[in-house]
């Protein structure tokens, strides 16, 4: 199988990138790039280090980010399963990524920039919720804001309201699977939603 390795090559398979998605960039949170982050729950954060690359989804119950100023963002880091694969990346090399969605909306913005962890207790304290601390935040500092063209969410059908889980594995199933049954299945699967609920934040 032919291998592209060569910039002008892989630019001459797709030709020039169209004036609107070059002057769509942003260096900072201008007012409609920071209404539409704010309406965001969930984000993708990319990161890369020693290990590799690690995309990691971001949820909250409001704006997954909070702004510090026009240039910075801030993310709690809430619990996990403490693989830490993300934080280590940050800690060993500060890019990252964040990919943004809405429900509803087939468009992405995107955020590009370098990242930094903080345990500063009064920036923690923001994030306080049901009298529980994220043990650290992620402090993004903006290098470029631009949005996404919406044909992958449109090809994809992300919206149509469609169920298309079933005959998924579990991640019991998963776990199991990987320890030859000494982990896992049902009742892992089980015991995961009074589990998830109660160690949400």
């Amino acid at each position: 199988m032919h291998k592209i390795t060569d910039i002008a090559a892989l630019e001459a398979l797709y030709g020039q990138a169209g004036a609107p998605s070059l002057r769509k960039v942003a260096d900072r949170l201008t007012p409609l790039y920071r209404k539409w982050i704010m309406a965001s729950k969930l984000c993708v954060l990319s990161t890369v280090g020693d290990n590799g690359t690690d995309g990691s989804p971001r949820g909250d119950d409001g704006p997954v980010v909070t702004e510090l100023d026009e240039f910075t963002l801030a993310m709690p880091d809430w619990r996990g399963n403490n693989r830490l694969d993300s934080l280590r990346n940050i800690v060993a090399d500060g890019r990252v990524s964040l990919m943004f969605v809405v429900p509803g909306s087939n468009n992405v913005v995107r955020v590009n920039g370098t990242a930094y962890l903080t345990d500063d207790t009064d920036l923690r304290g923001r994030f306080e919720k049901k009298g529980r601390l994220p043990a650290t935040v992620i402090v993004i500092q903006i290098a470029e804001v631009y949005t996404q063209c919406a044909r992958a969410l449109m090809r994809a059908g992300t919206w149509a309201g469609a169920d298309e889980s079933t005959g998924l594995p579990t991640v019991g199933e998963i776990l199991a699977e990987m320890t030859s049954g000494e982990e896992g299945g049902a009742p892992y699967d089980n015991a995961w939603g009074a589990r998830a609920k109660d160690t949400m934040w």
